[in-house]
């Protein structure tokens, strides 16, 4: 299956859940951007290491690469490879210089030992169709009127709006989930995007 390599284009805090980040990871030669929820910990090993920060005791990634050298393994590349039921999976590509075997982990770590080893990011074609998000689709959105006044605004007060069109079981209609992403990603809410996509591709699967 090919690979899609990933780089990373940013890590920000949750403006709705306190904890929690969205790290932004972008097609290294497309405009797909993909989206992933991580903890606090994990969040701060990954900024720590992308700024070159030491940290005055290991961290659990510093001590997993600590050791790995010890033992004279080699971290080759890290694969997004899956995505199930909104649950993003990932392996750490590893060789001992005679065999090469993987392990399965969360992203985020998988990501944090990654950077320490200073490897390539790859994810599959499967995963960026069903959760990435196309820059382009800002294109569509630019010019609507926003009227996203939910719980995950980014503190700038808003005239109040007429309260947005609902199904029979009380969903916002796929239409305006779909609006909704175009105004989250306008304004580069990539957490709310996330979210949205998330709820859309449930949707889709029902």
């Amino acid at each position: 299956m090919k690979k899609i390599q990933l780089e990373i284009l940013g890590l920000s805090s949750s403006q709705s859940q306190s904890g929690s980040f969205a790290l932004i990871l972008g097609e290294k030669h497309g405009n797909r951007r993909l989206p992933i929820i991580i903890g606090m910990f994990e969040a701060q090993s990954i900024a720590i290491q992308i700024e070159k920060i030491s940290p005055t005791r290991p961290l659990t990634h510093d001590l997993f690469k600590a050791f790995a050298e010890h033992v004279h393994v080699a971290i080759i590349e890290v694969v997004i490879s899956d995505l199930k039921e909104g649950v993003f999976y990932s392996r750490i590509v590893c060789s001992d210089g005679a065999t090469t075997f993987e392990i399965d982990a969360r992203p985020s770590d998988a990501i944090a030992i990654g950077l320490r080893f200073d490897v390539p990011i790859f994810t599959v074609e499967s995963v960026l169709s069903e959760a990435g998000i196309i820059l382009s689709d800002l294109d569509e959105g630019g010019e609507e009127t926003d009227d996203d006044d939910d719980d995950d605004t980014d503190g700038e007060k808003e005239t109040p709006k007429a309260p947005r069109p609902t199904e029979p079981s009380g969903q916002v209609p796929v239409e305006e989930l779909s609006k909704m992403l175009s105004q989250a990603l306008e304004k580069e809410d990539y957490e709310k995007a996330a979210k949205i996509r998330d709820e859309l591709n449930k949707r889709n699967g029902q």
